[in-house]
């Protein structure tokens, strides 16, 4: 998606990781996907360049969408699709 396309998203669930290392994003990601209903959009903010690749390879373990990051003023916005 481009970054305009994702910054337009309805974000059901945002997950604030920033000022956490590797794997701490990952983590806080995992335990907060419940809380974000099928089909529904979660925003991982991280301060921790590695958390798109780390959502991304989860994403695809997972079977949820990943749709994308956008990264702004030292922080990345990586955005998913619950599917399941």
């Amino acid at each position: 998606m481009t970054k305009e396309e994702l910054e337009a998203l309805t974000v059901a669930k945002q997950v604030d990781a920033r000022g956490t290392a590797c794997p701490g994003p990952l983590l806080e990601a995992k335990r907060a996907i419940a809380a974000c209903p099928v089909g529904g959009v979660m925003e991982v903010l991280s301060s921790d360049e590695g958390t798109k690749e780390d959502v991304s390879r989860w994403c695809g373990k997972m079977q949820h969408a990943y749709l994308g990051d956008i990264e702004a003023d030292g922080c990345w916005r990586v955005f998913m699709r619950r599917t399941k």
